[in-house]
């Protein structure tokens, strides 16, 4: 099974180059069977092929076993129409992955703003406000006058059911307890309809219990009681913003794993940005892409029936946890002393131990 990995820009080479060294010590301590390779993306793919994303790199994430995608800094890429195109949103529409799965979980032994949590926001990722994923041609955004910008959301039903059933599945498979975000009481029509398809995906698990919270209660619900969540399911840009919320109240974005789910592909991408002012010093956490490539194995382990990827992820999992926990192999973020290089060889050590 090949794995393929995307660099991406900034730090993205050195947390990707730390995550390929542990999957390649856990492909061998497992028996695995996986084939690594890379491509480029982001400003690699600029230069060689003067655009960030190509038609040709899409086809081959596609047909990837498992997909790896490094920061991206779209922060400073030239205008799509020359070449700065959006890796993230590019292979998110192209490829179909409707959820954005992201886990938020405190550690004990890190700094946490709320202990108790231990959640997962599952966000819509195709639909809603963000411009690029609103209309088939153009932008969802328009002046019709140079004081005047209006801003079109797309809801469907479609999008809505499948996501919700995705959150659903998942939370039966947790502690069966999934929340619906949502501002149907002022956005009656978009989110109504999000609203009246989540309930309707969540009533074929019938083992479930299910609320629904209005999204600006969620922020405060998020700090003042974590513990009474587990799986929540929300549309595009609520999801954008809680799910940043959450991974800062439970440690930092530094510790925060990201999946991108459609029905037959996922592809891991860590929930933080490129950083380019510490870009090549070896400061990095890897912590993110790796937590994040556990979550992938365990997505294509569940896909595919495969419990040796099930349980080499669950065990990556725990040796990232454990080795975070320990004071002497932390990074410098975390109060620690360990370069980016130096962490991964931790992590690639406590995987010998198994």
């Amino acid at each position: 099974m090949d794995v393929l990995f995307l660099p991406g820009d900034g730090i993205g080479p050195e947390i990707t180059n730390v995550t390929r060294s542990v999957l390649q010590e856990l492909n061998g301590v497992f028996s695995l069977g996986l084939e690594f390779s890379e491509d480029d993306v982001g400003f690699s793919a600029l230069e060689k092929h003067g655009k960030t994303i190509t038609p040709a790199l899409i086809e081959r994430v596609r047909q990837a076993g498992m997909t790896i995608l490094g920061p991206v800094d779209t922060a400073h890429y030239p205008p799509a129409d020359q070449g700065g195109i959006n890796p993230s949103a590019a292979l998110r529409i192209n490829l179909d992955l409707y959820a954005n799965v992201r886990p938020s979980r405190a550690i004990a032994g890190l700094p946490a703003l709320t202990p108790a949590m231990d959640l997962v926001i599952v966000r819509e990722n195709t639909e809603g406000f963000y411009a690029d994923r609103t209309m088939f041609a153009g932008t969802g955004e328009v002046m019709p006058t140079p004081d005047l910008a209006l801003a079109m959301r797309k809801v469907t039903r479609q999008g809505s059911y499948r996501v919700a059933a995705y959150a659903a599945n998942l939370a039966a498979q947790r502690r069966k307890h999934l929340t619906i975000v949502h501002k149907a009481n002022v956005l009656k029509l978009s989110d109504g309809l999000f609203l009246a398809e989540a309930e309707k995906a969540c009533a074929n698990q019938d083992d479930l219990t299910v609320r629904d919270e209005h999204v600006d209660a969620m922020a405060s619900l998020l700090v003042r009681t974590p513990n009474a969540f587990d799986v929540i399911v929300t549309t595009n840009m609520f999801g954008d913003i809680l799910s940043n919320q959450a991974a800062e109240l439970s440690g930092g974005l530094g510790l925060s794993g990201s999946i991108n789910v459609g029905d037959n592909i996922a592809v891991a991408q860590a929930s933080h940005g490129s950083a380019p002012d510490i870009a090549g010093k070896n400061q990095a956490n890897p912590v993110s892409l790796l937590f994040s490539a556990a979550q992938l194995l365990d997505w294509k382990g569940t896909q595919t029936r495969r419990s040796d990827l099930q349980n080499a992820a669950h065990k990556l999992d725990e040796v990232i946890v454990s080795t975070i926990q320990n004071p002497e192999t932390r990074t410098r973020d975390l109060g620690g002393t360990m370069s980016c290089s130096d962490f991964g060889q931790a992590i690639i050590k406590n995987i010998q131990a198994i």
